[in-house]
């Protein structure tokens, strides 16, 4: 392991560190529960922005679970995207993502429904991935064909869903999208050690995130690169940042994938950090990657 922190040098994003630091402390996994939440909610208060002209959303509980449902002036599609957020299954709401999802939902064309989970400490694993499940059920039976969405641990709920449909035999799942996915790699190997220092995201926290959930190890919902097979899963598109303990657990699904005769696109950001998205409007590597996401969903949403 290098003694320095490993450290992007775009401008764009070498900024948007500075103002991340400057409300989530790099160790901000070491503060209690609330604070952690307090502080996250004024990063992501930082980030927000207006949302796209005609742009409208409703809250509302399906069974008891918070969703938002976004709707944009021209609807293009009946498949509808789901989108499950971040936050190391311990911070993040229907907040923390809101101008993110909305500018997806513009962008496709298409009705987005954002999965207000359950966090942990409060819930343990199966929550999130039970309240995430409810909704795509429910989606699934009213419109019959749906997009999966998530970054980071949302990257890891949306694939743990698309296996859990694919287990119960539940068509309609036409695309996954994984941003930053954490998969449940291996701590002590590859991008986990190269970049256990990395600007954003540790290996120390990932380890931590994992320890506070407390999922069944090697269970294939919650840790999705141990699935014995992926076949019969729906085409995917995953993203990575370079300097993230995380990467290479997108890079091995992708090619897990692949190796099985899935569709999938793959894309690795050169300069980007963990927690990319927020920086879409002020880094050029970020602009491009979440148009690549953005055209990546539409593309499954209408195909």
């Amino acid at each position: 392991m290098s003694a320095q922190s490993p450290v992007p040098s775009e401008e764009g994003i070498l900024q948007f560190l500075a103002i991340c630091d400057a409300f989530y402390p790099p160790d901000a996994v070491e503060a209690p529960i609330e604070q952690q939440r307090d502080w996250y909610n004024a990063l992501c208060a930082r980030f927000d922005r207006p949302l796209p002209a005609e742009m409208t959303f409703a809250d509302g509980m399906l069974q008891r679970i918070p969703i938002r449902r976004y709707r944009p002036r021209d609807i293009t599609t009946p498949t509808t995207l789901l989108y499950l957020h971040g936050g190391g299954f311990v911070v993040g709401s229907l907040d923390s993502h809101n101008a993110i999802c909305a500018e997806i939902a513009d962008y496709a064309g298409a009705e987005l429904v954002s999965v207000g989970y359950r966090l942990a400490p409060e819930y343990r694993w199966p929550a999130q991935t039970d309240d995430g499940f409810a909704v795509l059920k429910h989606l699934l039976c009213a419109n019959k064909r749906v997009v999966l969405i998530g970054d980071s641990a949302g990257g890891n709920l949306a694939a743990g869903l698309a296996l859990r449909a694919r287990g119960e035999g539940m068509p309609g799942v036409v695309g996954q999208v994984l941003i930053y996915p954490a998969l449940g790699g291996d701590l002590a190997a590859g991008s986990y050690v190269e970049m256990a220092a990395a600007p954003g995201l540790t290996t120390a926290d990932v380890a931590y995130y994992r320890e506070i959930l407390r999922a069944p190890a090697d269970n294939e919902i919650a840790e999705p690169l141990k699935a014995s097979t992926v076949t019969g899963l729906p085409p995917a598109f995953i993203t990575v940042a370079h300097f993230d303990p995380l990467r290479d657990d997108g890079r091995q699904y992708a090619a897990r994938l692949a190796a099985e005769g899935i569709e999938v696109r793959f894309r690795e950001e050169p300069q980007m950090v963990h927690a990319w998205l927020r920086a879409r409007h002020m880094s050029d590597g970020a602009r491009d990657g979440f148009h690549a996401v953005c055209e990546a969903i539409r593309h499954f949403a209408t195909a």
